[in-house]
């Protein structure tokens, strides 16, 4: 399968997803330096003109690798391509001036002037579906590759299952790169994503729960103690469904066995950053984490993992 040569000579077939509120510069460093795509949502930096030095501090600051790393990994910036975000054309313009290698887009397809531009400096751009048919509106919109979002990712998550949703989508987009989202949280589930069909995996609940997330010790500690009864699938929060830690929902007003609420109803943008950071997405992969260690330790842990992983299938196969 096709995987783009930045991409290539990672550590893990690993991008850290962008979460709204906690990637910021600190975690996204921390996963590059180790080897890993690090990524963040362009709307974390606020004021807008925060996120041309957010760039500029990033590029400076992944040039060296953790010891005993080959070499830093790029990084990724996340643009909300949606009429309700009036910061989508300013950060666009900020990334392609930054020549920013991965962009990944949400929501809507990316216009074509956008992939072009990118294209144009020799970066991709990535764009994040939960059905077919959205598959196939990015692909025609010359996207170089796909983060299929299944069921049990964190925040904004799809409903099907990743068996069935990668089997759909590469009966059109056979060679294509696939980036699997869904309750990824070790090594052991990358290489699962790959037996699947995927090229890489999309970990983004993982990785709240690290030294370097931008997230309160709360939150941390609550993803720790988390089981899948504490995970909620609601569109109660933005609209649109996602999984969210069923505590802080309580806390925001919302009651998660209220079937007469609309969808929406908190009516929470990604501008209320204050509001969101009450909020806590998680994804179903909270029952694989137990302890917040650096993201050094974290990747390396997950490394071992995955060559682990990899020597008993092959043991298995004998």
């Amino acid at each position: 399968m096709a995987i783009p040569l930045l991409l290539q000579n990672l550590r893990l077939p690993l991008i850290g997803a962008p979460m709204f509120t906690v990637s910021y510069p600190e975690l996204v460093i921390a996963q590059c330096r180790a080897g890993v795509v690090g990524s963040f949502p362009a709307l974390n930096a606020r004021p807008q003109p925060e996120l041309d030095a957010w760039l500029t501090r990033i590029e400076s600051e992944t040039l060296t690798p953790y010891p005993g790393v080959k070499a830093s990994a790029p990084f990724a910036v996340n643009l909300i391509i949606h009429k309700t975000n009036p910061r989508q054309a300013e950060d666009a313009a900020v990334c392609i001036a930054h020549k920013v290698k991965i962009l990944i887009t949400s929501l809507g397809a990316p216009p074509r002037e956008l992939v072009d531009a990118v294209h144009g400096y020799g970066g991709i751009v990535l764009h994040d579906v939960i059905h077919a048919k959205h598959a196939e509106k990015a692909l025609a919109a010359g996207v170089d590759g796909l983060i299929v979002v299944a069921s049990g990712a964190g925040g904004h998550a799809g409903r099907l299952s990743p068996f069935s949703l990668v089997a759909e989508i590469r009966k059109f987009y056979a060679d294509g790169l696939i980036v699997l989202s869904g309750a990824i949280a070790t090594g052991g589930a990358v290489v699962a994503a790959r037996a699947m069909g995927a090229d890489m995996a999309y970990v983004g609940t993982r990785f709240i729960a690290t030294q370097e997330a931008h997230a309160a010790a709360e939150y941390k500690q609550a993803i720790v103690a988390a089981s899948t009864d504490d995970i909620v699938y609601t569109d109660r929060v933005t609209g649109v469904l996602g999984n969210y830690l069923q505590d802080s929902l309580v806390r925001a007003g919302i009651d998660p066995a209220d079937t007469q609420a609309g969808p929406g109803s908190l009516r929470l943008s990604n501008e209320q950053g204050k509001a969101w950071k009450d909020i806590w997405g998680a994804g179903q992969g909270v029952t694989a984490i137990g302890d917040i260690p650096p993201v050094q330790e974290l990747v390396t842990r997950m490394a071992t993992e995955y060559r682990q992983t990899l020597d008993r299938l092959v043991g298995i196969g004998e």
